[in-house]
């Protein structure tokens, strides 16, 4: 449901151009129209070994799957949860940054930039590489034969298979 305009999409595109690094840039359908001339989205997988950031909205699937696959984010979140999952990624997981937008609601290239380098560069990013490493191995372990989130399932499984006997 939520989408950038082609404002954001042009501050986005820009951004991602001026860090002289390759990325990919998964755009629905409904918002191919919305990026600058030129601009072809590439569609590739989030657990790429050479993915070393995700720049996110937030939305609670997209972070997870960032989450459990390992990687550091930009999070740029337009609305219901998101603010909270990117606080979450920011201040609680620490494996990324929020990329504040200005008051006219968009966020500017030079943000997007900086949070990119930051992510993508020095001991800050380093941390938070290492950080996203480690929930994914947190988030392995609890799905794992035995983890926490295998034995709760399998509880939960067993008590709607008791009921109905």
């Amino acid at each position: 449901m939520a989408s950038l305009g082609p404002e954001q999409m042009e501050e986005l595109s820009h951004a991602l151009k001026n860090t002289n690094r390759f990325f990919l840039w998964v755009v629905r359908a409904s918002e191919e129209a919305n990026l600058p001339p030129n601009f072809d989205p590439s569609l590739e997988v989030l657990d790429h070994h050479a993915v070393g950031c995700f720049v996110t909205h937030c939305g609670w699937n997209s972070t997870l799957e960032a989450l459990s696959l390992g990687v550091p984010m930009v999070a740029m979140p337009q609305w219901t949860d998101q603010g909270t999952n990117a606080k979450y990624i920011e201040d609680v997981w620490k494996i990324g940054v929020r990329a504040e937008a200005g008051e006219d609601g968009i966020v500017k290239r030079g943000v997007v930039e900086k949070c990119l380098r930051e992510v993508m560069e020095g001991k800050k990013g380093e941390e938070m590489k290492s950080n996203a490493k480690k929930w994914k191995r947190v988030m392995e372990e609890a799905v794992s034969e035995g983890g926490s989130s295998n034995k709760n399932i399998n509880e939960f499984v067993d008590s709607l298979i008791h009921k109905e006997l």
